[in-house]
């Protein structure tokens, strides 16, 4: 394959992705993304257009009744606040069953924040991470800004292959000063152990944490396909197993369901807000949903 052709096909990965996330990104996202964060500030700033998801305490019935359409208060801390993605690119993002791989489906996801934040006049910064920080750009404003950010969430190459948020979650204690929603995106396939919790638990001090859990659905289950060769894309362990047999079948279930529920006992106990996305099922509506939920519980 020429230099060219590679080009060529970066840009249309990159272009596809962008279309995909803008369309997402839409009025009813942004409401929902903006008015998510903790404890916003009580400084009036000035006043914007209402987007549908936006808290209607905040509208000034005043200027919506005179100029005839709905206007929203904006507060200083709101200008103030920003969106730092931090996305996991280790070697078992590359996996995908459905068509879908999980760092594909983390780019669409990450990118459909970043423009609703970007509408939102928000500034975006990217963290890259496998066992270590791979790739950190500040947070920044522009159509190239966020183009430079999904061609780095869809084709950087990681130096590691293994996965710790943890190494991210302290890079982003030093690295970001303002307060900021902190959207952590992996698929969590590594040990869930005292330097994970605690660094969740520190950022989530300082920030506004969410976690974004995406898996594969054969991560979930297996089909009964015979014999099977499971090699994990992190550490090249190879598993055979037979999934003929349902005991086989139904251990792996049960192991993958504890699994998912020590990760979401650990981050409750915490305090960060979770939501679990599934490869090859449509994810804007259920992202949506819990942006709005967030800000009704803390209402």
């Amino acid at each position: 394959m020429s230099e060219t052709q590679t080009l060529n096909e970066l840009i249309q990965a990159v272009r596809q992705v962008e279309v995909a996330a803008n369309r997402l990104a839409s009025d009813t996202m942004v409401g929902a993304y903006m008015s998510s964060f903790k404890g916003r500030g009580m400084d009036f700033e000035d006043l914007r257009d209402y987007a549908p998801g936006d808290d209607v305490r905040h509208i000034d019935w005043n200027v919506t009744n005179r100029l005839g359409r709905p206007f929203v208060k904006r507060y200083r801390e709101e200008r103030e606040l920003g969106l730092v993605l931090l996305v996991d690119i280790s070697g078992s993002g590359e996996f995908g069953s459905t068509g879908l791989t999980k760092r594909r489906l983390a780019a669409e996801v990450a990118g459909t924040l970043a423009f609703a934040a970007a509408r939102s006049g928000d500034k975006v910064g990217l963290l890259l991470f496998t066992e270590e920080t791979e790739l950190f750009l500040p947070a920044g404003k522009g159509r190239r800004h966020l183009l430079r950010l999904l061609r780095e969430i869809l084709f950087f190459e990681p130096v590691r292959r293994g996965t710790s948020p943890a190494a991210a979650l302290r890079a982003v204690i030093h690295q970001v000063k303002h307060r900021s929603m902190v959207v952590l995106i992996s698929d969590w396939l590594c040990p869930l152990d005292r330097a994970q919790t605690q660094a969740l638990g520190q950022v989530n001090a300082r920030h506004d944490l969410v976690c974004l859990h995406l898996h594969d659905p054969c991560e979930v289950a297996l089909p009964p396909a015979g014999i099977a060769r499971l090699e994990d894309a992190e550490t090249g362990e190879i598993l055979e197993i037979n999934l003929a047999v349902a005991s086989n079948r139904l251990r792996y279930a049960e192991g993958s369901a504890q699994r998912f529920s020590a990760l979401d006992d650990a981050l409750r106990h915490e305090g960060v807000d979770t939501l679990r996305l599934k490869a090859g099922q449509p994810f804007a509506a259920r992202l949506q949903h819990f942006f709005e939920h967030r800000r009704w519980h803390r209402a």
